[in-house]
C-alpha cells in the first residue's frame, strides 16, 4: 500500500531563526506592520510503500531521526495519507 508523508521541520522554540528574522524585517519594510513573528522551516514529501499506515509512519519517523532532522535544534511533525497506485 502506498502512502504519502508530509514532514514539516521547524526550529525548536528558543533557537534563533536567522532566516525568519530576515523575512520578518523585509515584510515589515514592505508595510506589513501587523506581523508579529516569522519562523522559516522546510517541508519534505515522501512516497512510501508500506503494508499499513502505522508502518509508513514508523518508516518516516526513522528517516527523520536518522537523516532529515537535526534533533538538537529542530522538531518535526508527520502527516500521512493513503496514495493511489
Amino acid at each position: 500500500m502506498r502512502h504519502r508523508a508530509e514532514i514539516v521541520v521547524t526550529l525548536k522554540s528558543g533557537v534563533l531563526d536567522i532566516q525568519g528574522k530576515a523575512v520578518f524585517q523585509s515584510l515589515q519594510q514592505l508595510g506589513y506592520g501587523e506581523l508579529e513573528d516569522v519562523r522559516v522551516g522546510k517541508v519534505i514529501h515522501l512516497l512510501l510503500d508500506a503494508p499499513t499506515s502505522e508502518k509508513a509512519r514508523e518508516l518516516a519517523r526513522g528517516m527523520c531521526e536518522d537523516l532529515l532532522v537535526n534533533g538538537l535544534i529542530e522538531e518535526y511533525r508527520i502527516s500521512l495519507e493513503a496514495a493511489e497506485r
